[in-house]
C-alpha cells in the first residue's frame, strides 16, 4: 500500500577528501573487465568516508545514498541543520536538491506518451528490428550473450511475474529512490514496457513479439521518484551509474531526462549547464563511459514544445544519445533535439520511437511513442554487437554504431537525426579504423556465413538463406 509522501528537504553534501583509503568495492566481474580492457583504479574508485558520514549521522542527517564518483552524500535534513553541516572542517559544499514546496504528482514530469490497447500486430515487430538491419546478427547467433545491462527507470511493475520475461535473466534490482512505492507494483510500468524491447518473447494467437537482445542478463534499477521533479533524482541516476560499474555492467540503458524542475530556479540552463559536465548526473554519465561501460541514453520527448531541446545526462560525452523515429525513417516531431550548449552533435543515432511496439504490463502486445523507447531498442542493438565482438571495448562498439549510421558520411550529421539511423550488420562487418566491409568467412559447418554482403546458413555442404531455403548449385 502506498504511504503518503511527506516532501523534506534533500541536499548533496560534498566531503574534503578520502581519508580512509579502502579498498574499492568492485565484483570480481568489474575487476575482470576493467582488467580487460586497461581501466586504472583511481581515486574515484576508493568508497566515501565512514567517519565523516558517521559524523553527520550523529548531528541528525539522515543519508539516502552515497557517492563514491562525487566524493559525498544525498541525505535529508532541515535548512538549519544544513547550516551547522557547511561550518563542518570535512565538508567543501552543501547543496539543496529537493526543497518542501513541490507539488504531489509534479506535472513537470518528463512527457511520455501513453501506451495504446492495441492487438493488431502483424510484421511490425520485424520492422522496428529490421530498422537497423538488427536480424542478420540474430541469425548468426548474436543474440546479447555474456552481455551484462542495467535498465535504469521510473517503476518496473509486474516486471517480476511477467511470463514474457525469462525471470533467470534478471540478476536483482535497486531502488535508489526514498519512494514508498513497490518496486514492481505502484512505482509504474514505464520501466516495463522499455524492458520489453530488449528482453520480451511473446507468442500470441494472433501476434507474437521479439526483444532486441533476449539473450543478455541485466539488472534493474530506479531512480526517478514519481511524484517531485528535483534534483534529488540526478543523484539518483549517480549512485545507479555507479552501482552498475561496480557490478561490472557492460550497458546502461536510461530513458529519463532532468532540465525543468518543480522549485523553477533550479531549472537548467540550454545555453550553458547542457555542457556534459555542468549537472553531476550528465558527469557521472561520461565517468561510467570512461570506466568501460556503454549509457545509451533517450534524448528526451520535448521537441515539439517550447524546452525542444535535450537534457541531462543526454548531453553527456561519450555516450549514446537516441532519438526517435518512425520504422518508415521519418523524424518523430516530439523527439528532442540538439546541440549541447557547447555545440556537440545530439542525438548521436535514431531507433524506433514513434509508433514503437512494446509489451504493455498487461500482457499483450501494443504501441506508443518515445525516446525512451528508442532507447532501450539501441541498447538491445548494442548488446548484440558487443556479444559479436567481444574484445572491443565499449568506446569502440559506440563508434562502430556511429559509423554504421546512414548518415556518418552523407547526408551530413544534424541535430535531429544526428548521424542517422546504424546497421547491425554493417557495424558488425566494418573494419573499425577504415569504416569499410571485412570479409568474415568463417564456414565451419553448421554457422552461418557471409557472402556478398549477406548471411546465410551452412549446414553439412549445403548453404541455405534465412528463409530455410536452400541454394541451388
Amino acid at each position: 500500500m502506498q504511504t503518503l509522501l511527506i516532501l523534506l528537504f534533500a541536499y548533496f553534501v560534498s566531503f574534503l577528501d578520502k581519508p580512509e583509503k579502502t579498498a574499492p568495492q568492485l565484483s570480481p566481474r568489474a575487476v575482470e573487465q576493467r582488467d580487460k580492457w586497461h581501466i586504472p583504479t583511481d581515486q574515484m574508485d576508493y568508497p566515501v568516508s565512514t567517519l565523516y558520514m558517521d559524523s553527520l549521522r550523529r548531528m541528525g542527517v539522515k543519508i539516502y545514498h552515497k557517492s563514491r564518483w562525487f566524493n559525498g552524500v544525498t541525505c535529508e535534513m532541515k535548512p538549519a541543520l544544513a547550516e551547522q553541516v557547511r561550518g563542518l572542517s570535512f565538508v567543501t559544499a552543501v547543496e539543496m536538491t529537493r526543497d518542501d514546496s513541490a507539488p504531489i504528482y509534479s506535472s513537470r514530469k518528463r512527457r511520455i506518451p501513453a501506451w495504446q490497447n492495441d492487438q493488431t500486430m502483424t510484421d511490425e515487430n520485424d520492422a522496428q528490428l529490421a530498422f537497423y538491419n538488427l536480424q542478420p546478427l540474430h541469425a548468426a547467433g548474436f543474440e546479447g550473450q555474456g552481455i551484462l545491462m542495467a535498465v535504469c527507470d521510473g517503476g518496473f511493475q509486474d516486471a517480476d511475474k511477467l511470463t514474457y520475461f525469462r525471470q533467470k535473466q534478471e540478476l536483482g534490482h535497486f531502488d535508489f529512490t526514498d519512494d514508498t512505492y513497490d518496486f514492481y507494483g505502484e512505482s509504474g510500468s514505464h520501466g516495463t514496457m522499455c524492458l520489453s524491447t530488449i528482453s520480451a518473447i511473446y507468442e500470441g494467437s494472433y501476434n507474437s513479439y521479439y526483444g532486441a537482445a533476449t539473450e543478455a542478463n541485466y539488472y534493474l534499477m530506479r531512480s526517478e521518484e514519481n511524484d517531485t521533479e528535483s534534483p534529488k533524482e540526478m543523484d539518483n541516476l549517480v549512485v545507479a551509474l555507479e552501482k552498475a560499474d561496480s557490478l561490472g555492467v557492460n550497458i546502461f540503458s536510461v530513458s529519463l531526462g532532468y532540465a525543468m524542475f518543480d522549485n523553477g530556479s533550479w531549472t537548467l540552463d540550454k545555453t550553458t549547464d547542457l555542457d556534459g559536465r555542468s549537472t553531476r548526473s550528465s558527469y557521472a554519465a561520461t565517468i561510467a563511459a570512461r570506466k568501460g561501460m556503454l549509457v545509451v541514453v533517450a534524448a528526451g520527448n520535448e521537441g515539439d514544445d517550447n524546452w525542444h531541446t535535450i537534457s541531462s545526462p543526454a548531453d553527456a560525452d561519450s555516450v549514446l544519445t537516441v532519438g526517435a523515429a518512425s520504422v518508415d525513417s521519418l523524424m518523430g516531431g516530439f523527439s528532442s533535439y540538439g546541440p549541447t550548449s557547447d555545440e556537440r552533435i545530439k542525438p548521436e543515432v535514431c531507433a524506433v520511437g514513434a509508433g514503437v511496439w512494446v509489451m504493455s504490463p498487461y500482457g499483450f502486445p501494443t504501441t506508443s511513442n518515445g525516446t525512451s523507447f528508442a532507447t532501450p531498442l539501441m541498447a538491445g542493438f548494442a548488446a548484440c554487437l558487443w556479444s559479436a565482438l567481444p574484445d572491443e571495448n565499449a568506446l569502440q562498439i559506440r563508434e562502430r554504431i556511429i559509423r554504421s549510421a546512414n548518415r556518418y558520411i552523407r547526408p551530413d550529421p544534424n541535430y535531429h537525426f544526428g548521424y542517422g539511423i546504424p546497421d547491425a550488420w554493417k557495424a558488425y562487418t566494418m573494419t573499425l579504423e577504415e569504416g569499410i566491409e571485412s570479409t568474415r568467412t568463417d564456414e565451419t559447418p553448421g554457422t552461418k556465413i557471409l557472402r556478398n554482403g549477406k548471411i546465410y546458413i551452412l549446414r553439412g555442404n549445403k548453404i541455405y538463406d534465412l528463409m530455410g531455403r536452400a541454394l541451388e548449385e
